[in-house]
Protein backbone atom coordinates (compact mmCIF):
# COMPACT_ATOMS: atom_id res chain seq x y z
CA UNK A 1 0.00 0.00 0.00
CA UNK A 2 1.09 3.02 -0.33
CA UNK A 3 1.75 5.82 2.36
CA UNK A 4 -0.84 8.36 1.61
CA UNK A 5 -3.24 5.45 1.58
CA UNK A 6 -2.37 4.68 5.25
CA UNK A 7 -2.32 8.15 6.13
CA UNK A 8 -5.84 8.70 4.59
CA UNK A 9 -6.87 5.55 6.63
CA UNK A 10 -5.44 6.54 9.62
CA UNK A 11 -7.08 9.84 9.34
CA UNK A 12 -10.62 8.54 9.22
CA UNK A 13 -10.32 6.62 12.27
CA UNK A 14 -9.33 9.05 14.11
CA UNK A 15 -12.30 11.06 12.76
CA UNK A 16 -14.58 8.04 13.57
CA UNK A 17 -13.45 7.77 17.07
CA UNK A 18 -13.58 11.35 17.75
CA UNK A 19 -16.91 11.78 16.76
CA UNK A 20 -17.97 8.84 19.06
CA UNK A 21 -16.31 9.92 21.65
CA UNK A 22 -18.32 13.55 21.63
CA UNK A 23 -21.40 11.71 21.02
CA UNK A 24 -21.73 8.97 23.36
CA UNK A 25 -20.66 11.93 26.29
CA UNK A 26 -23.63 13.81 25.00
CA UNK A 27 -26.42 14.43 27.34
CA UNK A 28 -29.98 15.00 26.33
CA UNK A 29 -33.05 17.26 27.45
CA UNK A 30 -35.65 14.87 29.10
CA UNK A 31 -38.10 15.23 31.96
CA UNK A 32 -37.81 13.55 35.33
CA UNK A 33 -39.37 10.44 34.51
CA UNK A 34 -36.74 9.81 31.71
CA UNK A 35 -34.28 10.20 34.66
CA UNK A 36 -35.78 8.33 36.98
CA UNK A 37 -36.29 5.03 34.51
CA UNK A 38 -32.31 5.97 33.50
CA UNK A 39 -30.66 6.60 36.85
CA UNK A 40 -27.10 6.18 35.44
CA UNK A 41 -27.14 8.66 31.97
CA UNK A 42 -27.12 12.51 32.48
CA UNK A 43 -29.81 14.93 31.72
CA UNK A 44 -30.71 17.93 31.02
CA UNK A 45 -33.70 18.97 32.93
CA UNK A 46 -35.81 22.09 31.98
CA UNK A 47 -38.31 23.31 34.78
CA UNK A 48 -38.50 25.86 37.54
CA UNK A 49 -37.83 26.38 40.96
CA UNK A 50 -40.94 25.66 43.31
CA UNK A 51 -41.00 28.96 45.40
CA UNK A 52 -43.54 27.67 48.00
CA UNK A 53 -40.64 25.31 49.16
CA UNK A 54 -38.28 27.79 49.49
CA UNK A 55 -34.56 25.96 49.06
CA UNK A 56 -31.73 24.95 51.72
CA UNK A 57 -28.49 26.75 51.74
CA UNK A 58 -26.55 27.54 54.86
CA UNK A 59 -22.84 28.51 54.25
CA UNK A 60 -21.78 28.32 57.04
CA UNK A 61 -23.02 24.62 57.37
CA UNK A 62 -22.04 23.81 54.04
CA UNK A 63 -21.00 26.43 51.43
CA UNK A 64 -21.35 23.54 48.95
CA UNK A 65 -24.37 22.11 49.59
CA UNK A 66 -27.76 24.24 48.07
CA UNK A 67 -31.17 22.02 47.80
CA UNK A 68 -34.63 23.00 46.37
CA UNK A 69 -37.92 21.37 44.69
CA UNK A 70 -38.21 21.72 41.12
CA UNK A 71 -41.08 21.07 38.77
CA UNK A 72 -40.26 19.56 35.18
CA UNK A 73 -41.90 20.71 31.80
CA UNK A 74 -44.25 17.95 32.74
CA UNK A 75 -45.45 19.20 36.18
CA UNK A 76 -43.69 16.33 37.83
CA UNK A 77 -41.30 17.73 41.05
CA UNK A 78 -38.00 16.39 42.69
CA UNK A 79 -35.65 17.34 45.03
CA UNK A 80 -32.32 18.82 43.25
CA UNK A 81 -29.22 18.86 44.72
CA UNK A 82 -26.44 20.78 43.85
CA UNK A 83 -22.38 20.50 45.54
CA UNK A 84 -21.53 23.43 44.82
CA UNK A 85 -22.32 27.25 46.27
CA UNK A 86 -26.15 28.58 45.57
CA UNK A 87 -26.22 30.41 42.13
CA UNK A 88 -26.18 34.31 41.89
CA UNK A 89 -29.91 35.96 41.15
CA UNK A 90 -31.12 32.22 41.92
CA UNK A 91 -34.45 33.58 43.26
CA UNK A 92 -35.04 35.96 40.05
CA UNK A 93 -34.62 32.93 37.64
CA UNK A 94 -37.80 32.37 35.14
CA UNK A 95 -36.60 29.02 33.96
CA UNK A 96 -33.53 26.49 35.15
CA UNK A 97 -31.74 23.73 33.01
CA UNK A 98 -30.37 20.91 35.50
CA UNK A 99 -28.00 19.04 34.14
CA UNK A 100 -26.68 15.84 36.43
CA UNK A 101 -28.63 12.46 37.00
CA UNK A 102 -30.98 10.84 39.56
CA UNK A 103 -29.87 9.41 42.78
CA UNK A 104 -32.81 7.18 44.62
CA UNK A 105 -35.66 9.92 44.64
CA UNK A 106 -33.18 12.82 44.08
CA UNK A 107 -31.72 14.49 41.04
CA UNK A 108 -27.75 15.23 41.73
CA UNK A 109 -27.01 18.09 40.00
CA UNK A 110 -23.27 19.09 38.26
CA UNK A 111 -24.69 22.11 37.20
CA UNK A 112 -27.72 24.76 36.86
CA UNK A 113 -28.30 27.25 34.19
CA UNK A 114 -30.86 30.05 34.97
CA UNK A 115 -32.93 31.86 32.27
CA UNK A 116 -33.36 35.40 34.62
CA UNK A 117 -35.85 38.12 33.82
CA UNK A 118 -34.66 40.46 31.03
CA UNK A 119 -33.10 43.76 32.81
CA UNK A 120 -33.78 45.47 29.52
CA UNK A 121 -37.28 44.51 29.54
CA UNK A 122 -38.69 48.10 30.61
CA UNK A 123 -35.96 49.72 28.85
CA UNK A 124 -36.88 52.97 26.34
CA UNK A 125 -35.27 52.44 23.07
CA UNK A 126 -32.25 53.80 21.92
CA UNK A 127 -33.62 56.44 19.55
CA UNK A 128 -36.18 58.03 22.35
CA UNK A 129 -33.99 57.98 25.06
CA UNK A 130 -32.89 61.60 25.50
CA UNK A 131 -36.26 62.84 24.51
CA UNK A 132 -38.01 63.23 27.74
Amino acid sequence: MKKTYIIGLVLIAICIGTLITVLGGSSTYAAFSEAVSNPGHQYHVIGVWDRSSGFVYDPKKDPNYFLFKMKDTTGQEYPVVLHDSKPQEFEHSEKIVVIGKMDGNTFMASQILMKCPSKYNNAKPVADAGKE
